[in-house]
């Protein structure tokens, strides 16, 4: 017996109801996080986050599945994901986003994906982020824990949240060309919140700086995919587009607008924006400088390519340090192998070089700088590689400390 006009309105709107719901609609019941804590193979572990990521907000009835799949595909954008320990994209999360995504097409069709571009973020419901980070387990390759939220645009809460630990079957790690090209440990603020809201639980509010700044954040990574397939004049325009917009003065932005300037050739150009850069991070009171040296010693690594644009970051951190009249400490890094008194030497006598450097750059910073070395124990990236994808556990930072 075939329902009437009025029992198929009710259960239309039952439905409809019910999609509310699911996907987050005013007075929703949060549920709990999916934690996924055994290791598993790096596939099997994205598609169980990403499941149990979209099974928190399946609130229909099992009669009325059918009928969900003829409401409206509700929008979302992917703010592209990253390492949560260094900040930076690599080869395996964009690994992790592409499957995240695949998985999100076939398997769950009332999520439409978009692009992650500003005519977008402007009708899109949902953001979801991500993030990898290597953990403390056992064994020569840590595994990383996966980290996937889902965001409500209109109410800036996280409607569902997800985990799962992912075995290290050779995993690449390396940076993309933005990040292994970047002078600093490109992570403030904005990068924290991304981070912080990965790891939020349904329910509560998506970090509120990071959300802010979203718009900006569209064009930065415009800016990058072009930076990363060699157009830099066209990178150039996007990073000086978004440090023009509200909220646009990121350290991502800053750092493109060096990087690209270098790649074209624009010296000066390139100065005045490391200079920026590290105003930037003075006044966020940490600056990491990828400063490489040969092994086991104290002298530049050889090769000019690397240690070409030493003198010019050299010259700006001494600059911008005296102009604002700070204190600093000089903390010299290594990566994660040798011994470990080998080790605190080698990142102390490394500090000590670059304090020296500084000072002859501007001797009103030999009384405020003080140098010293932490060897390995601050690694960020932990693998001991010694290659481009560690590169930032051979940082040198610059901490403000109270004079």
């Amino acid at each position: 017996m075939k329902p009437s006009s009025f029992a198929r309105q009710v259960l239309e709107g039952a439905a409809a109801a019910a999609v509310l719901l699911m996907l987050g609609g005013a007075g929703c019941q949060s549920t709990g996080p999916t934690v996924i804590s055994n290791e598993l193979p790096f596939d099997q572990a994205v598609t169980e986050a990403t499941d149990g990521l979209v099974a928190q907000t399946q609130k229909l009835p099992a009669f009325l599945a059918k009928v969900e799949a003829k409401m409206a595909r509700r929008p979302v954008v992917i703010d592209p994901m990253i390492d949560a320990a260094s900040g930076q994209q690599t080869r395996v999360t964009r690994q992790l986003e592409q499957k995240v995504a695949e998985r999100l097409n076939t398997q769950h069709p009332q999520l439409e994906l978009l692009p992650f571009q500003s005519a977008n973020l402007a009708r899109a419901q949902y953001l979801l982020t991500g993030t990898m980070t290597r953990t403390a387990g056992t064994g020569a390759r840590k595994p990383f824990q996966i980290n996937l939220a889902l965001v409500e645009l209109s109410s800036r809460n996280v409607l569902a949240q997800a985990s799962a630990l992912a075995r290290d079957d050779g995993l690449d790690s390396s940076p993309t060309a933005y990040y292994q090209d970047s002078p600093i440990l490109v992570k403030d603020q904005v990068v924290d919140g991304y981070i912080r809201t990965a790891q939020t639980a349904p329910g509560q509010a998506a970090d509120a700086y990071y959300v802010d700044r979203l718009a900006a954040s569209v064009l930065i990574n415009d800016g990058t995919n072009a930076y990363n397939a060699s157009q830099y004049q066209d990178a150039l325009g996007l990073y000086r587009n978004a440090l023009s917009t509200q909220a646009g003065e990121q350290l991502r932005a800053l750092n493109g607008v060096y990087l690209a300037s270098w790649k074209l050739g624009r010296m000066a150009d390139a100065e005045q924006a490391f200079g920026r850069v590290v105003a930037f991070g003075l006044s966020q009171r940490n600056l990491g400088v990828k400063f490489l040296f040969n092994p086991g010693s104290t002298e530049f690594w050889s090769d000019p390519k690397v240690n070409g644009p030493y003198a010019l970051w050299l010259r700006q951190i001494a600059r911008q340090a005296a102009a604002a009249k700070v204190c600093m400490n000089v903390v010299g890094h290594t990566s994660h192998t040798g011994s470990e008194q080998t080790n605190d030497r080698l990142s102390q006598a490394r500090a000590t070089v670059i304090k020296q450097k500084l000072d002859a750059e501007a001797s009103e910073l030999a009384a405020r700088t003080r140098a010293s070395g932490v060897g390995w124990r601050e690694n960020i990236i932990g693998t001991g590689s010694d290659d481009v994808s560690d590169a930032l556990d051979r940082r040198v930072e610059f901490k403000i400390v109270n004079c």
